[in-house]
């Protein structure tokens, strides 16, 4: 089979990573590669749609927390609601304390549990809330934190699919894209969203290259702990810790925003 094209790994990224109307040409281990590579791209268009639908609120008189609820509400949209019901998931998986194939199993029932409902509650709170700081700085902050946010949560998905990390299930997600991206890979797609934080930071004011800087490698961070955490846990990834992973970057990277 030919190597995928930069069109299959777009397709692949934004396919499986947004509710997007895209395609995947190709579902195997070379596009996963390509795709979750791609997938900071993913996140650029998310929180570009975000923060449009926040300015336009304000524009509008809409008012700064109508702003921000709607800035948090439409990454959610363009994802289906998939990574905060990981998010959940994860936290029933993780909180009720069970061996990993029991706490797998309840990371597979379509219900949510008082740790999911909980966990939710605080991050979107939380979200909202940065987000609400952010705009009442300017409008431009809160764009800024609505595009560095999405995207650094799913630079998030590109290390967390580096080589050595191992899949906890053998189908799913987790599974077809664990271990399919490059370590050194991996940390060149991170240099390079974080540059470009800091790029776009810059034309804000003195202080916020150094924080939208800040705001991506904590936001990493976050997620790298989570990560390895389930990985004890579970034995591995799964789509519901991807998508963890997500809603931990978002937030971290939100509330430094927020900060200063």
């Amino acid at each position: 089979m030919p190597k995928p094209t930069l069109a299959d790994s777009l397709r692949f990224a934004f396919g499986t990573l947004t509710a997007l109307p895209v395609t995947v040409t190709r579902w195997d281990r070379e596009a996963a590669r390509g795709g979750m590579l791609c997938a900071p791209l993913a996140g650029l268009v998310v929180g570009a749609g975000a923060a449009l639908t926040g300015v336009a609120l304000l524009a509008m008189g809409g008012g700064l927390l109508l702003a921000a609820v709607a800035t948090a509400a439409v990454p959610a949209a363009l994802t289906r609601g998939l990574h905060l019901d990981g998010l959940a998931d994860t936290a029933d998986g993780l909180g009720s304390g069970r061996p990993a194939e029991d706490a797998l199993r309840i990371m597979k029932q379509s219900d949510i549990g008082p740790f999911g409902v909980i966990t939710l509650l605080f991050v979107l709170l939380a979200q909202v809330a940065a987000l609400f700081q952010a705009y009442e700085t300017s409008w431009a902050r809160g764009v800024l934190a609505a595009v560095v946010s999405a995207t650094a949560a799913r630079l998030a998905l590109t290390l967390a699919a580096r080589t050595g990390v191992p899949a906890a299930r053998p189908e799913g997600l987790g599974a077809a894209v664990a271990g399919t991206v490059p370590v050194r890979g991996a940390l060149l797609v991170a240099a390079g969203v974080t540059i470009a934080a800091a790029g776009a930071g810059a034309l804000l004011g003195t202080y916020d290259p150094v924080r939208a800087a800040l705001a991506v490698l904590a936001a990493c961070a976050g997620a790298e702990l989570l990560l390895r955490h389930c990985t004890r846990r579970f034995g591995g990834i799964t789509g519901d810790v991807f998508g963890g992973l997500a809603e931990t970057a978002a937030t971290t990277a939100l509330v430094i925003l927020s900060l200063g």
